[in-house]
């Protein structure tokens, strides 16, 4: 299955449950239809990300990075790559690169969120990502690793969240949760 065809099913089986949810899944399908292109980041200034929101088991505590580019905590994740066959799995590689844990510590990739989000100046080329969420799980909270992708990387629990969040980091969350319930 091409990476393409990977993200449309995604983004087709992501059940919306607002009306603004639905609305940014019609506006996903649509950049879709634009073909190939969107899964890179040339030479559209939009283009399709994955991220991963890793909970621990228990579901009380959740993995993030610091950005070094946008100066603010998020969930690991990042853009698609040629060797990426599926959105799940991207999401998974951009997990591993960015906070050292082994895949093996990784289960359950499902999607769970589709959020269009604008960029800074800071970022190029880039204008906006339309991020395909994705929950992961492990157990218990393993020790991650500061990497070449990631300032700091550290689980901070659920009632805890860090002051300095990726802008509507915990509306995203809160969705996130609400699918998890």
């Amino acid at each position: 299955m091409s990476l393409l065809v990977s993200a449309e099913d995604a983004i087709v089986s992501w059940e919306p449950l607002s009306t603004r949810e639905a609305a940014g899944k019609h506006d996903f399908l649509a950049a879709l239809a634009r073909g190939a292109d969107i899964l890179s980041r040339h030479p559209l200034p939009s283009h399709l990300t994955a991220s991963a929101f890793v909970f621990d088991a228990a579901l009380e505590n959740i993995l993030l990075v610091f950005h070094g580019k946008a100066r603010f905590w998020v969930q690991p994740g990042g853009h698609l790559e040629d060797g990426d066959t599926a959105v799940t799995e991207a999401a998974l590689r951009e997990t591993i690169e960015e906070t050292g844990l082994p895949r093996e510590f990784l289960a359950d990739a499902r999607v769970v969120d589709l959020d269009r989000h604008a960029l800074p100046g800071a970022f190029g080329h880039c204008r906006s990502h339309l991020d395909i969420g994705v929950a992961v799980f492990t157990e218990g909270t393993p020790e991650p690793t500061v990497s070449e992708e990631s300032e700091a990387v550290r689980w901070f629990p659920l009632a805890a969240l860090p002051d300095v969040l990726a802008p509507e980091f915990r509306r995203r969350l809160d969705g996130v949760l609400a699918r998890l319930a």
